[in-house]
């Protein structure tokens, strides 16, 4: 770093060494007559006829600027422009003070992309953008564009339908250059044809806001899908009536435009063969959200059980009612000006039956849990976003409006070591936000940007569990009907801020001042039923009336130095931050005021045209929640009663990662590793009583520490003769922190080695064949279970045969396999058949389906996290088969 950093203060030196030898310097900027900017643009200065006696290149924006010799002859001076495939320009000098742009028409004879014409895949490179040719890497059996997705080397598709490129998750999904869908890009993986889609497009450096292009750094990574001029001539859709074995249905219909000026993609769909509907609505980037709009929304915090989902995907182990109308419509109203309308409602009726063993190690003890389930929930789900979006050179404009009226209703029979009981949870959610931000140009070149934030979110759970548990710790050892809990945190929260950000040739610079304000009250009450009726308090601390508020003045520095080779972006962002929090049942009445100063440094260094290595380092200060300071206990779940018994929580982070990409695009090779290590100190801790029957939590005011260590890596490869893509990765992460047990201090040690690999391969021009497989070790240790590890190992593998252009089958598996240390090895697998026949002229599809061939109807899963085992037993679905018709449109 050191090094680097003289480097720059030398060139900085030079540069201004370079105007004493000469009198005054010209510059401009170099562009094609589309207003493109034009790169290595040779640029002579002549004088007295043909003489050359300045000569420089355009840079990567276009932009030159050249030294005038003092001795020259002023008034003989020409600048002249030309660059292969334009046609050469000049123009005399007339004022040395003046800009000199340049507008280059280009020549019939211009280059554009060289490619070497052969029947083998091949990606193309335009600057930052590569272009993967969909008919390169698609087959008759791929229906949707998520299907090709997943088979482009250097791109890889997780579970949850996540995208990343290289190891880097893509910021923004477009379709035609348009962002439709946000980070819902699930929906269009999903729905789109891909015989719809002529290229899928990586952009590296991505900025979406055309004024900061080429001004303020950016290390996104972009995925834009290109349309076929045919596809977006016409309405295109689908319309599917499933039915099947045991009382199975599957339904969906569904309309797609994507049209330059409008693009929608709406559709309505219901099964109940464990395709989960919610799934099309994830949000890949949420944490990027928060982030920028800087509001710590409260969690939920009633449960009725503490069993997650097994490791499996969701159609294996959903039991599901499920239905969806997805609307999501944008405008194009003129040039750069967007409308946008995405409005989603989710109805579905969803159960889940388990056993679930959980035992905690404790030093000369083990207390052991055990508890059987038979959930339902019913979740209705309501989603609005209206957006208007104006994105021009000189002015930018973006206005989100969103809302979310969530209504959950789960019911639960629980058996729990031995008493039974029955819980109902109501989860009420109303969430209303607007987010602006006004960016404008002005007559200097600096960039002005206005933002504001507000947002307005209520969520009053209640949870009754009958008749009453645990009356020894409840009800004075006395028979009861209801255990009640509820809580609500209704929450204020705006965000406001100007940004000045001045553009300049070496350096850019950026100027930030805000204000932050959350207003928050918890408010809730653990009381039982009695038999007759009545009410009391479950607990002598048993309500919570806290009235919380945060406030926060920052400012903030920022420098980007956006060079060819090294590219370095430093941000000092100073905060003032006052929390007030009051609970007068309590007589808690205290303030915390603070200055922090969270410094964050990210450089890139390119080592080739396609290589290049990445540093980053931040230090951030936090300060807890409102949930770090509640004194009167919530019963969490039916067995674990939090409160706590310190201050807020306040932790100092530090980050440092280090990265290398390569890509070597003609040959279809990716690969990429990083190193990121992570220290964080806090100055409190959670202290767990823990009893046969009962878990009650706390935090203590006592320091603590957490170090973490995390390396990966993956590496992707397209090898032409056998047209298979290969692909691996590997990580390695470990943790170390602190907790305590009934008194006891447990440090402990987590250790995840993970190693994946797979093929995807064209065996013939009839036969196509994937394959995956993921082992993971992992190693838990502590004073109380030391050297505790498992195993797991899956495989995943499917074969398509395709007899005739009509015709396809598919047969897949899966393999589940855990070793765990003093019990018995879990082995589970699966297979699924799929047949489809396509009348061409007819356009209609006719599918069978046969999933879980094998008919499994339990699976268990184990987890182990510091000195916690867990082991579920799930019921699954058993055999299904659905029979589908499908007509397209």
């Amino acid at each position: 770093m050191k090094a680097i950093i003289i480097s720059i203060l030398l060139f900085l030196w030079a540069l201004l060494s370079a105007h004493t030898i000469y009198a005054q310097t010209l510059h401009g900027t170099v562009k094609d007559s589309l207003g493109k900017v034009v790169s290595f643009a040779g640029v002579n200065l002549k004088a007295g006829g043909n003489t050359i006696i300045a000569y420089t290149v355009s840079n990567d924006r276009g932009m030159y600027s050249l030294a005038v010799p003092a001795d020259a002859d002023k008034k003989t001076l020409i600048l002249e422009v030309s660059c292969i495939g334009f046609t050469k320009q000049s123009k005399p000098v007339t004022d040395l003070n003046t800009p000199y742009n340049f507008a280059l028409s280009m020549t019939n004879h211009q280059l554009k992309t060289v490619t070497v014409k052969d029947n083998r895949p091949r990606l193309r490179t335009s600057g930052d953008t590569l272009n993967y040719k969909v008919s390169d890497f698609s087959g008759p059996q791929d229906r949707v564009i998520g299907d090709v997705i997943k088979k482009l080397p250097g791109i890889a598709v997780d579970a949850n339908g996540k995208i990343s490129y290289n190891g880097k998750s893509i910021s923004n999904f477009y379709i035609g250059g348009d962002n439709l869908l946000d980070d819902k890009y699930n929906i269009a993986t999903s729905t789109i044809p891909s015989a719809a889609v002529d290229k899928v497009q990586v952009m590296e450096n991505h900025q979406p806001v055309k004024m900061l292009q080429n001004k303020v750094l950016s290390d996104d990574v972009a995925l834009n899908i290109t349309i076929k001029k045919e596809a977006q001539l016409q309405l295109m859709g689908q319309a599917t009536i499933g039915a099947g074995l045991p009382g199975k249905y599957d339904e969906n219909i569904n309309a797609i435009m994507l049209k330059d000026k409008y693009k929608a993609i709406n559709y309505l769909k219901g099964n109940n063969t464990g395709n989960d509907v919610a799934w099309d609505l994830t949000s890949h980037n949420m944490s990027e959200y928060n982030s920028r709009v800087d509001n710590n929304k409260p969690t939920t915090e009633l449960s009725l059980g503490a069993a997650g989902n097994p490791n499996l995907p969701t159609s294996r182990y959903l039991f599901n009612q499920s239905g969806l109308l997805n609307l999501n419509n944008l405008v194009n109203i003129k040039k750069d000006v967007q409308l946008k309308a995405n409005i989603s409602y989710l109805h579905d009726t969803q159960k889940q039956d388990y056993q679930k063993l959980t035992q905690t190690y404790l030093p000369g003890d083990t207390i052991t849990y055990t508890e059987v389930q038979k959930n339902k929930k019913r979740p209705d789900l309501l989603h609005a976003q209206f957006n208007l979006n104006i994105n021009k050179e000189k002015f930018y404009l973006n206005d989100a409006l969103m809302g979310d009226v969530n209504y959950n209703t789960s019911y639960s029979a629980l058996t729990t070591n031995g008493n039974s009981a029955n819980q109902k949870l109501k989860d009420n959610l109303r969430d209303f936000s607007n987010e602006l931000s006004f960016m404008q140009t002005l007559k200097s070149g600096t960039i002005v940007n206005l933002y504001s934030y507000i947002d307005h979110i209520t969520e009053p759970e209640i949870r009754t569990i009958e008749p009453g548990l645990n009356a020894s710790i409840f009800n004075n050892s006395q028979p009861y009907k209801q255990l009640v809990q509820t809580v609500n945190v209704p929450t204020w929260a705006t965000n406001n801020y100007v940004l000045f950000t001045l553009p300049g040739d070496l350096i850019t610079q950026k100027y930030k001042a805000g204000f932050n304000i959350q207003s928050q009250q918890l408010n809730s009450l653990l009381y039982t039923v009695q038999n007759d009726q009545s009410t009391r308090p479950a607990l002598d601390s048993a309500a919570n009336n806290l009235d919380w508020t945060r406030k926060k003045f920052f400012a903030e520095a920022g420098f980007d130095i956006p060079g060819k080779k090294l590219k370095l972006a430093v941000t000092v962002p100073v905060t003032l931050q006052q929390t007030s929090y009051k609970e007068p049942l309590y007589q808690l009445d205290e303030s915390l005021t603070r200055l922090y100063v969270n410094p964050q440094v990210s450089l890139k260094y390119l080592t080739g045209i396609e290589n290049y290595i990445t540093l980053s380092y931040n230090y951030r200060n936090n300060i807890g929640d409102i949930n770090n300071v509640y004194r009167g206990y919530i019963l969490t779940n039916y067995r674990s009663l939090y409160a706590n018994n310190a201050g807020l929580t306040e932790t100092k982070t530090q980050n440092a990662g280090l990265g290398f990409n390569y890509r070597k695009a003609i040959d279809m090779f990716f690969f990429g590793i990083n190193t990121i290590y992570s220290h964080t100190d806090a100055n409190n801790i959670a202290y767990s009583n823990i009893t046969p029957n009962f878990q009650q939590r706390i935090v203590l005011p006592y320091q603590n520490s957490t170090d973490s260590w995390m390396i990966m890596g993956s590496i992707s490869k397209y090898n032409f003769d056998l047209h298979t893509t290969f692909s691996g990765g590997a990580s390695w992460q470990s943790s170390r922190s602190n907790q305590i047990f009934n008194g006891e201090l447990l440090p402990y040690q987590n250790k995840i080695t993970t190693v994946n690999a797979g093929i995807e391969t064209k065996v013939s021009s009839t036969i196509n064949f994937s394959y995956k497989i993921n082992f993971s070790h992992n190693v838990s240790q502590s004073s109380a279970a030391p050297g505790n590890a498992f195993n797991q190992l899956q495989h995943n593998a499917a074969i398509t045969y395709v007899p005739i252009s009509s015709l396809y089958f598919t047969l897949s598996g899966d393999n589940y396999y855990t070793h765990q240390p003093n019990m018995n090895d879990l082995n589970y697998s699966f297979a699924d058949f799929n047949g489809r026949y396509r009348f061409t002229k007819s356009k209609i599809d006719i599918e069978l389906n046969a999933l879980n061939l094998l008919n499994t109807k339990t699976y268990s899963t184990a987890y182990l996290s510091a000195n916690t085992y867990t082991n579920s037993v799930y019921k699954i679905p058993g055999r299904m088969i659905v029979a589908k018709v499908t007509f397209n449109y």
